[in-house]
């Protein structure tokens, strides 16, 4: 009897019901957690066109760097649209400058490309923040509204607080379901920010190391492909 019972509970309980049951703050967090999981996914795409091997794209550029090959070296930063490809190109078409003021560019390209990767991470941070403190204040507006209805009700005070609570409990639940995802998804998003620095930072140092190394052996990118 208790398992048939149960089953005709898991029927007639549906979503719809549910977020009727918890008010408006379970409308709330579900357009939250929307927006989250939309943030999550643009990201995804972001990070997997902003992503290349460094190791290979290091060891081809830096081959046409050594023969001083410029055009060689114009067309293997073109060919890609990643973070590091724009990092080596800004540094190739300013390659005549020296190497304090090439290492001022390559910061300030750093810093534009960390912008791009730390895109929407805030508004992520702050919907895992937001989404367990409106879940909890869902469940003190309904208590509040339990204990307003409960002088004017014909049922027993018992009956009338247990099937209140579990419905104003809802909305903590909510909560914290969208807030835990939100969190490992903030967590996962922010380590491959910090791995993308890394290998601006390597890259950077790469192509200041090449530039020295060129001038004090007389070759460089200006060596061929220039007029």
């Amino acid at each position: 009897m208790r398992t048939k019972g149960r089953r005709r509970f898991g029927r007639d309980v549906d979503v719809v019901e549910i977020m009727r049951a918890g008010g408006f703050v379970m409308w709330i967090i579900l357009a939250l957690s929307i927006g989250a999981g939309a943030v999550v996914l643009e990201r995804l795409l972001f990070f997997r066109r902003a992503s290349t091997n460094p190791v290979l794209l290091e060891e081809r550029l830096g081959k046409a760097l050594f023969e001083g090959d410029r055009d060689t070296a114009s067309r293997i930063v073109a060919e890609g649209q990643s973070s590091l490809h724009h990092l080596f190109s800004a540094a190739i078409a300013h390659w005549q400058i020296d190497a304090e003021t090439l290492k001022l560019l390559l910061e300030q390209e750093i810093r534009r490309e960390l912008f791009r990767w730390e895109k929407g991470l805030a508004l992520l941070g702050t919907a895992a923040r937001l989404a367990p403190l409106l879940g909890l204040l869902g469940t003190v507006l309904g208590m509040v509204e339990i204990f307003r209805l409960l002088p004017e009700s014909a049922a027993s005070p018992m009956i009338t607080l247990a099937g209140g609570i579990w419905k104003a409990l809802l909305t903590t639940v909510a909560g914290l379901c969208a807030a835990v995802p939100m969190v490992l998804a903030h967590t996962y998003l922010a380590s491959r920010v910090a791995r993308a620095e890394e290998m601006l930072e390597r890259g950077a140092d790469f192509i200041l190391r090449e530039k020295l190394l060129g001038r004090s052996s007389g070759n460089g990118p200006a060596a061929k492909g220039k007029p």
